[in-house]
C-alpha cells in the first residue's frame, strides 16, 4: 500500500507543478509592451547641480 502512494504522490506532484505553469503563463497579462523612457532634462539638470555642489564644497574647503 505504502509504494502505491509513494507512485501516486510522485506522479501527482510533477502534474500540479505543470499545471501552476500553464495557469501562471495564463495569468500574464499580453498587450502591448511599455513605451521607452523618455529624458525629459531633468536628470540632466540633477546631475548639473551635483556637479555644482561639489564644486562649492571643495572651493569652500579650500578657503578655510
Amino acid at each position: 500500500m505504502e509504494g502505491a502512494a509513494v507512485a501516486l504522490l510522485s506522479a501527482l506532484i510533477p502534474i500540479l507543478f505543470f499545471m501552476a505553469g500553464v495557469v501562471g503563463a495564463k495569468a500574464q497579462d499580453i498587450s502591448a509592451p511599455a513605451p521607452a523612457p523618455v529624458s525629459n532634462g531633468m536628470a540632466i539638470d540633477q546631475g548639473i547641480a551635483y556637479i555644482l555642489m561639489f564644486f562649492a564644497l571643495l572651493l569652500t574647503y579650500v578657503l578655510h
